[in-house]
């Protein structure tokens, strides 16, 4: 049987490494609840993504509802239906409504010249993603929410290290959250952040991780338990120790797909976006099957039956999904819907190898 090579395989330390730094949890028996290890990884974290204030949280998607919470919206937020099921959920399961924005047909981000039409007495936010890694435009996003007093919250969670004119995306916004999912470019196992300015959120963003509560005994806000545990923590301080180079093999596979794919008629890539430093999270290819006359769900089949697993990737929209219908409207945004019927993501990951990208290339290029 042909080797098996899937979308995504989670980059891991030496095991040796990660057991040596969580041997000491066995000393001070303290294994969650804000420890040394989760106060190490907050503090080296800071400084890695060159943010001002950083909360961590059990995993992304509680992270970014614990954003939304803590900014005491209400109302209606503006975001796209081009991105993964935790982004619109966060947003229906705080009580808020999506309204959907197009996104832009080079990289797939929210379209801002498109945004201002949807804002209404009702708006209160803007939640834009940040798609494969592709930054959103966020001078025009800010400028928009300046304009209308509308909080501006990112989905950072493709964006790990990424930095636009020198600056982590984790600066933009007024609060951005990451996903230190076991998946991405940087993982604690399960995990996710919260980078923003404004440091006298902490306190509320802290609470709200632990049941509400600021002390020990009494509950003031309606909280969740979304605490990160010292072995993801520890995991975290592993892997920080080597996703520059983990990032540096992502980059060599993505070259070297660029290099096999980007002349092919029928093919299309994402362009590379000016004064940005990439993390290569992921690699998305546009399938036009009038002119390279196979589809994407045909491409995704022929690689499957060598092994080879890609991902339609986002596919549906999340406005497409069942459990919205008849909800509240559901805006009409057509670039993401062809987007989400003709790109397949490839396999990418650090150990990802020059031979296995050729494999892959020369699967998709047969005629």
């Amino acid at each position: 049987m042909e080797k098996q090579i899937n979308v995504t395989r989670s980059s891991m330390p030496p095991f040796e490494e990660y057991v040596n730094e969580i041997k000491d949890l066995w000393d001070s028996r303290w294994l969650t609840n804000s420890g040394a290890k989760h106060q190490k990884l907050e503090k080296e974290l800071k400084k890695y993504l060159g943010v001002e204030n950083l909360s961590f949280y059990s995993n992304g998607h509680l992270a970014l509802e614990t954003a939304l919470n803590a900014l005491h919206l209400h109302g209606e937020v503006i975001t796209t239906p081009f991105t993964y099921a935790s982004t619109t959920q966060a947003i229906v399961r705080c009580g808020l409504t999506p309204v959907f924005c197009d996104v832009e047909p080079e990289w797939y981000t929210m379209d801002p010249n498109k945004i201002e039409a949807l804002v209404t007495e009702k708006t209160c936010a803007i939640l834009p993603v940040h798609v494969y890694g592709n930054v959103c435009d966020d001078k025009k996003i800010e400028a928009i929410a300046k304009k209308h007093h509308l909080k501006v919250i990112y989905d950072a969670a493709h964006a790990f290290g990424v930095k636009v004119n020198g600056k982590g995306v984790g600066a933009l916004g007024d609060i951005a959250m990451y996903s230190f999912h076991a998946t991405k470019v940087f993982h604690t196992i399960e995990g996710g952040g919260l980078a923003y300015h404004d440091s006298g959120l902490r306190k509320e963003l802290e609470a709200l991780k632990m049941f509400g509560m600021y002390g020990k005994e009494d509950a003031e806000l309606i909280g969740s338990n979304a605490k990160m545990t010292e072995f993801q923590a520890a995991m975290g301080l592993c892997n920080l120790r080597h996703v520059d180079e983990w990032i540096k093999q992502r980059k060599a596979a993505v070259e070297r797909y660029r290099e096999r794919l980007s002349d092919v008629p029928g093919i299309g890539l994402c362009k590379i976006q000016k004064n940005v430093e990439s993390n290569y999270a992921y690699f998305p290819v546009y399938f036009d099957e009038k002119v390279f006359k196979k589809n994407r769900d045909e491409m995704a089949d022929r690689l499957a039956k060598h092994n080879i697993f890609a991902r339609k990737y986002f596919y549906p929209l999340t406005s497409e999904f069942t459990v919205y219908q008849g909800r509240f409207p559901i805006q009409k945004t057509p670039v993401a819907y062809n987007a989400s019927r003709h790109i397949l993501t490839l396999p990418l990951y650090s150990e990802l190898t020059t031979e296995d990208v050729d494999r892959i290339c020369d699967i998709i290029l047969e005629k």
